[in-house]
């Protein structure tokens, strides 16, 4: 089969692979589309040195496809011939066949595009962070970073109550999807002083929340900068480098209660990416609006370098591998 393997930073290059052999308790999956996320980025270019080069497969993770075989001892709820979302955190499923657990494979509906289910996964992450959020019921909330994560965060702020969700950008096109997935407010901060543009929304005061959203050293300086004393602050975003300055004096002084998400793959029977799949299945979030382009499995390198540069209104980019 077909796949990719980064060879050295920045180097990836398309592989011949033996097809990864069926195991007990897991299935074989025949990919049929994936979408790009910033944690590609990273593996692509900013993992440690030590790392290159990556495991056959890598990057990518946000994959749907058709069961091709399945654990013959399996008695659940999937089956060969399936389609499913496929849940692959090692990262290696930018290949033609991914060998899964059994229970990382989610069914589809058949009647929703692929590509619209692909979605899910980053979306399901998305939930799963929100639920560590505080009561947002009349809260401010600042949403650093409008690619694909930040809308789903929009969407997941106005569904939990929060008073103004406010959108911020470096660059101005994707803050025109903001509003539509939730946002009450955006502010494109390319040029200007941000906590003052926050407090003119704001009644003069910074927002009680902030998620951060791209995993860039600058934003992650910004998220300190901007949520108010005693507020709250969620780190989403995956950190561009392992090691980065961090403001830790502000921070302290300010006396903010922080978190990371991660691991939205051990939420319990998959709840916050099935509630994914539920939004998107019933049409309650317009999940087309975000996907912005389309290639071909053999385009994927330049799939890769679009969405690093952000450019050509790119949002969400999707694979497909049929």
């Amino acid at each position: 089969m077909k796949a990719v393997q980064i060879i050295a930073r920045g180097q990836p290059v398309f592989v011949d692979a033996p097809m990864p052999v069926l195991q007990p308790g897991t299935a074989l999956v025949k990919t049929l589309r994936l979408s790009l996320c910033g944690s590609d980025v990273r593996h692509l270019h900013y993992l440690p040195d030590e790392r290159y080069p990556t495991a056959i497969g890598e990057t990518g993770h946000e994959m749907v496809g058709i069961v091709h075989a399945i654990d013959p001892a399996h008695n659940g709820a999937v089956k060969a011939g399936d389609r499913v979302l496929c849940l692959a955190p090692d990262h290696r499923a930018m290949q033609e066949y991914y060998r899964a657990p059994v229970d990382r494979l989610l069914p589809l509906d058949p009647s929703v595009p692929l590509e619209y289910s692909v979605q899910a996964q980053q979306f399901g992450t998305v939930l799963y962070a929100a639920k560590t959020l505080p009561d947002l019921r009349g809260k401010t909330v600042a949403v650093i970073g409008q690619g694909s994560a930040g809308l789903w965060f929009n969407f997941a702020l106005q569904q939990s109550g929060a008073a103004k969700i406010i959108a911020l950008d470096l660059k101005a096109y994707r803050l025109n999807y903001s509003q539509q997935f939730g946002a009450t407010h955006t502010i494109h901060n390319a040029d200007i002083h941000t906590a003052d543009a926050l407090r003119a929304i704001n009644g003069g005061e910074l927002p009680d929340i902030v998620v951060e959203a791209a995993g860039e050293t600058d934003a992650i300086r910004l998220a300190v900068d901007i949520t108010r004393p005693e507020g709250f602050l969620l780190f989403f975003g995956v950190p561009r480098f392992d090691e980065m300055p961090f403001p830790i004096f502000e921070a302290f002084w300010k006396c903010l209660t922080m978190k990371s998400s991660v691991g939205a793959i051990n939420d319990p029977n998959h709840a916050s990416t099935r509630q994914a799949l539920d939004y998107i299945n019933t049409g309650a979030v317009d999940t087309g609006a975000m996907i912005t382009h389309t290639f071909k499995f053999a385009d994927v390198f330049d799939a890769y370098e679009l969405h690093r540069i952000q450019d050509e209104g790119a949002v969400k980019i999707v694979i497909d591998m049929e």
